[in-house]
């Protein structure tokens, strides 16, 4: 497969910069030149003009394909750095979009990758029909002029087709659920940012062998096994990880799958133990705040800081202090080496029986 060069626009901070290296190469992009700016919504390119001619000259000097620039763009902008540089450009979402499309695996998966596409397409419909019809090139959106004025009205009618299938989905977790609150399971849940360790710990845990490894967002289905805990079973169930700047629309896209956090009598965030404080802290307040959106309480969650095997206990320590986390409502384990596994399954199950945790 040709390799397909890719120069990258992003943010100066080195937390953000690497998270979009990461998201391009895990669209299997390769990263010729990442350039930074302070500021990626200027009108006209996103970027400033002087900007948008230097990445002129590096897409020709590098014969890069492809622009992906870190932040939401209008179509305007969209086209306007295309037809300056001569290469397709990719936003943020739309470079999420790709990866999710390349990780979709379950038919259910596919449908919510589908809608997330359609919503992404109907935010900018209005606009780019508006470049179709003053003749801006139609063709480069994939407009011809008989379907500009069916555009909004046919991405509606595919939006409810994926969602009556997604409905369905639902109604089958539904009986799911009925069917577990029956013989009483308790169900805990995996959360936490894309890249913790959560697919490794569930392995860990229920001595399965999911894909891991392959970068961000390897999880998009929910897996659920059992667990027996004490002679005590448990539904244990992985789900899609988190990422910072997602959108409204795709965690509403991925809500039959993600509403399982919601039904879930114990929710273990996954953090990585081995970050820096500063990244930490931020994909710590990303997590909570999409937990927060799906209406997650917080005395169903558990902090698990995982990745121990990478750091010290000394400095798991002075890390749990600075984000502020009790010393009772959180494990340190490796899911790697086995380190904590046994004391994170004495904690699940005496919080599973003490429910809900009482917050200090």
């Amino acid at each position: 497969m040709q390799e397909r060069k890719a120069v990258l626009l992003t943010y100066p901070e080195t937390f953000i910069r690497d998270e979009f290296v990461d998201l391009a190469l895990a669209a299997e992009y390769h990263p010729s030149s990442v350039k930074t700016s302070k500021n990626l919504v200027y009108s006209k390119y996103g970027v400033g003009e002087g900007k948008a001619l230097e990445i002129k000259e590096l897409v020709k000097e590098l014969d890069a394909s492809v622009i992906l620039i870190d932040e939401t763009l209008r179509s305007s902008q969209e086209y306007n750095l295309a037809k300056l540089a001569g290469v397709q450009v990719k936003d943020r979402e739309k470079l999420i979009l790709e990866i999710f499309n390349r990780r979709a695996s379950s038919a259910e998966a596919k449908l919510q990758v589908k809608l997330a596409e359609l919503s992404y397409e109907m935010s900018r419909a209005k606009e780019k029909v508006k470049l179709a019809k003053s003749g801006e090139q139609p063709g480069f959106f994939g407009l011809g002029k008989y379907e500009v004025d069916r555009y909004q009205r046919d991405i509606r009618r595919r939006v409810s087709t994926v969602n009556r299938k997604l409905e369905e989905a639902r109604k089958r977790r539904e009986l799911y659920r009925a069917s577990r609150k029956r013989f009483e399971f308790p169900m805990v849940s995996l959360s936490g940012y894309t890249g913790a360790g959560k697919t490794s710990l569930f392995n860990r845990l229920t001595q399965e062998s999911k894909t891991t490894g392959e970068g961000v967002f390897t999880t998009l289905s929910t897996c659920t096994r059992a667990l027996l805990l004490n002679s005590k079973k448990v539904l244990l169930s992985d789900t899609v990880g988190f990422i910072s700047r997602l959108p409204a629309y795709m965690i509403e896209a991925f809500k039959s799958t993600l509403e399982e956090l919601t039904y879930s009598d114990l929710v273990l965030l996954v953090l990585d133990a081995s970050l820096v404080t500063d990244e930490l802290s931020i994909k710590l307040e990303s997590c909570e705040k999409t937990l927060a959106d799906l209406s997650v309480s917080p005395s169903q969650v558990l902090y698990v800081l995982n990745k121990s095997d990478l750091t010290t206990a000394e400095e798991v320590t002075e890390k749990v202090a600075l984000l502020q986390l009790h010393p009772n409502r959180m494990v340190r384990v490796s899911a790697k080496t086995g380190e904590g596994i046994e004391e994170l399954k004495s904690v699940v199950l005496k919080n599973l029986e003490v429910s809900p945790i009482v917050l200090k």
